[in-house]
C-alpha cells in the first residue's frame, strides 16, 4: 500500500475513533498514483468523473441506512468531492490541496464547502484556492471556508514527512479543520 494511502486510512481511523461512521472506497483499485508515473497515463485509467458514479452508489446505500454525509477529498479526490457537491447529495465537503477542480466547478457547489491549500502548492496555488473561495461568495447561502496553510507544498495533509514535527502538526490541524467542518454541518 502507498504511503499516502496508509496516511489517509489512518486519518479514516482518527476520524471513526470520534464516533463517525467513516467510509474509504478504494477508487484507485490497488493503483495509486506515484511519484516518478505520468500522471497523464495514470489518469486516463483513473477517471474522477468513473469515481464519482461508484461513490454516488455508495452515498445512496449510506443515506438508505440513515446517514448524512460529509466527504472529504484529498489531491485527486477533491474533484470527486466537488462533483459531489454540485448535487444535493453532500451535507458538507473538505478538499485538501485540490487537483484538477476548476473555479467553474466550485461556481455549481450546492453545500457547504472547505478548502485546505499550502502556500507552496504549485498545483492548486493559493491563487487558483482564493478564486474557489470568491465562487460560494457569490451564493452567501452556501458557507464555506478556505484556509492556506503557510510553508507547506501540495500533499501536505497526506504526504507528509511523519518524522518533521511541523509536518506532522500541519497535517494534524488539517484532519481537525476537516472533522470540525463536516461535524459542524451534520448537526444541522
Amino acid at each position: 500500500m502507498c504511503a499516502s494511502c496508509v496516511t489517509k486510512r489512518k486519518i479514516a481511523d482518527q476520524v471513526a475513533a470520534l464516533g463517525y461512521y467513516v467510509v474509504v472506497p478504494d477508487l484507485f483499485h490497488g493503483d495509486p498514483y506515484r511519484d516518478g508515473v505520468s500522471f497523464e497515463e495514470w489518469i486516463k485509467t483513473h477517471s474522477p468523473a468513473d469515481a464519482t458514479e461508484k461513490v454516488r452508489q455508495l452515498i445512496a446505500a449510506l443515506k438508505k441506512k440513515g446517514k448524512a454525509v460529509g466527504f472529504g477529498g484529498y489531491c485527486w479526490g477533491a474533484k470527486v468531492a466537488v462533483e459531489l457537491a454540485k448535487t444535493d447529495e453532500l451535507v458538507a465537503v473538505v478538499i485538501s490541496h485540490p487537483s484538477l477542480v476548476t473555479v467553474d466547478d466550485t461556481k455549481e457547489i450546492k453545500c457547504p464547502i472547505e478548502v485546505l491549500g499550502g502556500e507552496y502548492d504549485t498545483v492548486s496555488p493559493p491563487q487558483l484556492v482564493h478564486q474557489f473561495e470568491d465562487a460560494p461568495e457569490q451564493n452567501e447561502a452556501i458557507d464555506h471556508f478556505v484556509k492556506i496553510f503557510p510553508g507547506v507544498p501540495h500533499g501536505f495533509a497526506c504526504r507528509y514527512n511523519s518524522s518533521d514535527p511541523f509536518a506532522v502538526q500541519t497535517a494534524e490541524e488539517a484532519r481537525e479543520l476537516m472533522v470540525s467542518w463536516i461535524s459542524k454541518h451534520l448537526k444541522h
